[in-house]
Order: C-alpha cells, then sequence, then structure tokens
C-alpha cells in the first residue's frame, strides 16, 4: 500500500509541475491517500486497488489537469462575480416593484400578484443561491477557500442589510410590497438572513469534499 501511494504521488508531484499550490496539494491527497487506503485494507490485489484509488481521486494526470483548469478562476473573479448575481437579483426586484408600482400594466399586475402568492417560494430560491455560492467556493478553492468565502458573504450581504434598513425605517413605502410585506414574511426573511451564513460554511463544506 505504501508503495502505491508512493507512486500516486510521485506520479502526481510530476503533472503538477511548477503548479504554486503543489505543496498544499500533495499534503490534501496525503491524507486522502491514507483515509482510502485504511478503508481499503482488506483488498491484496495491488491492480485492485490501484484501480480503486483511480476510481475515486481520478489519475494524477486528470488530477493535475483540474488543478491547472482552476487557475484560471481566480478568488477574486469568484467573488464579484457572485456579488454582481447578488446585485442583479436586486436590481431585478427593484425594477419589478417600482413598474408595478408607477406602471398599470396589466400583465405586470399579473405577475405581481403570481410571483407574491409565494414568498416561501422564493426565499427558497434565494436561499440556494448563497448554498451554490458556498458550494462553489469549496470545491474550487478547498482548504483556502473559507476566508474567500467570508468575505464573499459579508460584501454580497450589502444590499440585503440595505433593503432591510430602507424597509425597517419606511424610506421604502411599506404599500409597494403589497400584499408581500407582513409580519409573518418579515419574520420568515429575518429567519432566513439568520440561515444564510449557516447554509453557506456547510456547502463550502460539501463542496471542499467535492473538489477531492
Amino acid at each position: 500500500m505504501d508503495r502505491l501511494k508512493d507512486e500516486f504521488l510521485g506520479e502526481l508531484t510530476k503533472h503538477l509541475g511548477n503548479h504554486k499550490e503543489k505543496e498544499s496539494i500533495l499534503e490534501e491527497y496525503d491524507a486522502h491517500l491514507d483515509e482510502l487506503l485504511v478503508e481499503l485494507y482488506k483488498l491484496e490485489d495491488e491492480d485492485e486497488l490501484r484501480n480503486q484509488v483511480y476510481s475515486r481521486f481520478g489519475t494524477p494526470e486528470e488530477i493535475a489537469a483540474m488543478w491547472r483548469e482552476e487557475l484560471s478562476v481566480t478568488p477574486s473573479n469568484m467573488k464579484w462575480l457572485f456579488i454582481a448575481v447578488n446585485i442583479l437579483f436586486f436590481a431585478a426586484g427593484s425594477f419589478l416593484t417600482l413598474a408595478h408600482n408607477l406602471l398599470e400594466w396589466g400583465w405586470l399586475t399579473s405577475l405581481w400578484v403570481q410571483l407574491t402568492s409565494f414568498p416561501i417560494l422564493i426565499a427558497l430560491i434565494y436561499l440556494c443561491f448563497w448554498a451554490l455560492l458556498g458550494y462553489e467556493i469549496g470545491r474550487g478553492f478547498g482548504h483556502k477557500g473559507r476566508k474567500l468565502m467570508k468575505r464573499t458573504f459579508f460584501l454580497a450581504l450589502i444590499p440585503n442589510a440595505t433593503l432591510m434598513v430602507l424597509t425597517v425605517f419606511r424610506i421604502i413605502p411599506h404599500e409597494w410590497f403589497s400584499p408581500l410585506l407582513t409580519e409573518s414574511f418579515i419574520g420568515i426573511c429575518i429567519l432566513f438572513t439568520l440561515l444564510l451564513y449557516p447554509v453557506c460554511l456547510i456547502s463550502y463544506r460539501w463542496g471542499k469534499k467535492a473538489s477531492v
């Protein structure tokens, strides 16, 4: 088993070349190989053992190719992508709210009624967005992605906090959100806001596992 592990890591070292994350990648796969080989200790056939390792992790060449591809996705690009998508959600919602209140278009009123009939569904879809944020950062950056995930989370949360302040202090008239802005919906919004970071963190850990 030790010979197979050394062979795997040696091949991975060769294929990674001068990758800037080379040492941390090797450490990560060293630990994961130890865990897998403990699970497979009953296997005596080396070829079967090698096949199991390749089935779980891929070949060293495939792993190196995956990590080279990850270099094209920088932390900054990932962070601003999710912040931009969150702003896009708010811009679309703001446009729809303004248009509904300022324009007397029948189809727009009908669309507004349909959307505001399912506030829980809207909240769940939005929660999925934050889960995706955590998962993609975990999958793309592994153990080094946690700080990025925190920064992205708090920056992306700024529009949410701004909207809450504007609504609480009635700078934005509550009537504009009728019939959506009820006491129960406000409670749901507070609950979901509190859940955003735990959901993001759990998804990040899931994504980190999936990256291996």
